[in-house]
């Protein structure tokens, strides 16, 4: 299955890249489209928000029947805001990503495939800005501890930590970005 996933999520990348331009304004109809893209082939679900109430080791996802409300919100309060991302210096840059990406994972949306899906979203809108794509091996291993301290504090609202992990990965992606 892990196979298939990472399959599918290479052609849904390939699909976004050449669907997206760099004055796109995301939507949270965009984000099912991709998550329905990418695991539409696997998951008869695939795009649909969960009716489940979600947790993972003791931290409790928004509850299911505010799923809906949650993604409006977000849309009209984020991504309204934070995108398109042409023209933003990487500072600007990662905190839009940190933002867009810790509230997309706080509401967790799907069943399955929220961090990746919300991956797919940071790396659309980092090629907005101009950025070969995004370096996220800082958010797995040695990393995963700090990133998900950065899920943590942005449900206080607190994107510096998520911020420093998006500033990594801008780093790694290109030395060369942002340098005057």
């Amino acid at each position: 299955m892990q196979v298939a996933e990472s399959e599918a999520l290479d052609a849904a990348q390939i699909w976004a890249i050449s669907h997206y331009d760099n004055q796109h304004r995301f939507t949270a109809a965009d984000i099912r489209e991709l998550h329905r893209r990418w695991l539409g082939g696997i998951y008869p679900w695939a795009g649909e928000y969960r009716a489940v109430n979600m947790s993972r080791a003791g931290f409790l996802f928004a509850a299911a029947k505010h799923v809906p409300r949650l993604m409006q919100d977000l849309e009209r309060d984020v991504l309204a805001k934070e995108t398109p991302c042409a023209g933003m210096d990487p500072v600007r840059l990662a905190a839009a990503l940190a933002r867009t990406h810790a509230e997309l994972v706080l509401v967790h949306p799907f069943r399955e495939g929220n961090g990746r899906c919300a991956r797919l979203l940071a790396l659309l809108m980092a090629m907005q800005a101009g950025l070969p794509t995004l370096d996220f091996w800082g958010f797995a291993g040695r990393g995963k501890r700090r990133y998900v301290a950065a899920i943590h504090a942005a449900m206080d609202r607190d994107y510096a930590p998520m911020q420093a992990c998006f500033t990594g990965a801008i780093r790694r992606a290109s030395g060369t970005f942002g340098k005057r």
